[in-house]
């Protein structure tokens, strides 16, 4: 009995207080109350496609709507190929064909959420990996209609964490508050990277482990992350994300 109380008293400290303290900071915000009364426009944080000749590969990010948006984000892939007049937006949205290309604007805000640039990255590297990002989004074993579960995937989150697998060279990965991130189908347990420096371990997304250079160290439980970011000291919580020390 005691080993349970203490196992109750981490889950709750861990994971139940700071998802339930997010939630509150949420529900105490003005959000609108549906997507049609949503903000979808640009957030203007990419410059004009026509005024940046060279490649680019964005990574983004932004709160989701409603309530669950005090736990979770939305992410996207954002590709220009060299001279390319216009951007290229890849997201896995819940209706519909699940994998949507140029839905949106390439930064537009989600739920009038602005969105946060996880990764910018140009020039001849950006050029190099465009074609294995599109090759992995063509690839993505979950793309057909009724692919989609929010929780716990495979979800927006899952679709991206899944391209930037197929694409280590990217070097980062989703942050903690993208739930669905760590979803793989049930027998996948085990996913290290090509460098063997990072190692997941998943229970179809339901719980888990990470640990390695890019993870730091994270429990996983239900979707939610708590962790220490070793590269960058810092805290992962439930709902807040990382918090820098």
């Amino acid at each position: 009995m005691p080993r349970l109380k203490y196992l109750f008293l981490i889950l709750l400290l861990c994971f139940v207080a700071p998802a339930l303290a997010s939630l509150g900071v949420r529900a105490a915000s003005s959000h609108p109350g549906s997507w049609r009364s949503a903000d979808w426009s640009s957030a203007g944080l990419l410059p004009a496609a026509t005024e940046q000749s060279e490649p680019a590969v964005y990574v983004m990010a932004a709160r989701t709507g409603g309530l669950k948006g005090g736990l979770a984000v939305h992410s996207w892939i954002v590709t220009k190929p060299e001279g390319a007049l216009r951007y290229t937006r890849y997201d896995k949205v819940g209706w519909g064909n699940p994998i949507r290309v140029n839905g949106y604007d390439a930064d537009g805000r989600w739920y009038s959420n602005t969105p946060e640039i996880l990764l910018a990255l140009q020039g001849a590297e950006a050029a190099r990996l465009i074609p294995k990002i599109e090759a992995a989004v063509k690839a993505y074993p979950h793309s057909g209609r009724g692919d989609y579960r929010i929780w716990p995937g495979p979800n927006s989150n899952s679709f991206v964490a899944h391209v930037l697998r197929a694409v280590p060279e990217l070097g980062i990965v989703l942050p903690p508050e993208a739930v669905g991130r760590d979803y793989r189908p049930w027998g996948e347990f085990v996913t290290v990277t090509p460098d063997g420096r990072n190692v997941e371990f998943s229970l179809g997304g339901y719980a888990g482990l990470a640990a390695g250079t890019l993870y730091g160290v994270e429990l996983r439980l239900g979707g939610l992350v708590f962790g220490l970011d070793v590269n960058r000291p810092g805290i992962k919580l439930p709902g807040f994300g990382r918090i820098g020390v």
